[in-house]
């Protein structure tokens, strides 16, 4: 990759948008979709890292794998990875009735859980902005 700050500047950007995204979901009550978009925006500033330690392709879509990535390279990994692992969670069954037990994930999940995965994916993106000095 040419230009790996620039490259994480577009992941990081998209993530920001997704988190603002997400606050609108849980004002309106989409609380499965505000899960599933947290994970999303969680996914992005991870892959911002990536991108910024000159990665040129980042396939997958697990935190905790991507946080396995980039271990060594940023010590302060171990802080976030408790709560990748709970986005992790809202990647499939956020968005699939299959993905459940029994219901729908509108009808399943809860605005307290739309709240926590808010503040853990603005806690990731912090992480990354931190780390690529934006």
């Amino acid at each position: 990759m040419k230009q790996p700050k620039a490259e994480a500047r577009r992941w990081l950007a998209q993530a920001d948008s997704d988190l603002a995204f997400a606050e609108i979901g849980l004002r309106e009550g989409f609380f499965a979709q505000t899960c599933f978009i947290c994970q999303q925006a969680g996914e992005k500033a991870l892959k911002a890292l990536c991108y910024l330690r000159g990665d040129r392709v980042v396939l997958g879509h697990s935190l905790v794998e991507l946080l396995e990535a980039l271990s060594g390279t940023h010590a302060a990994i171990r802080e976030i990875r408790e709560g990748a692992q709970q986005l992790d969670q809202y990647y499939v069954p956020t968005r699939y009735p299959n993905g459940l037990p029994g219901g729908v994930p509108a009808e399943v999940f809860t605005r307290g859980q739309a709240e926590e995965a808010i503040a853990i994916a603005r806690r990731i993106a912090a992480f990354a902005r931190d780390v690529t000095g934006q």
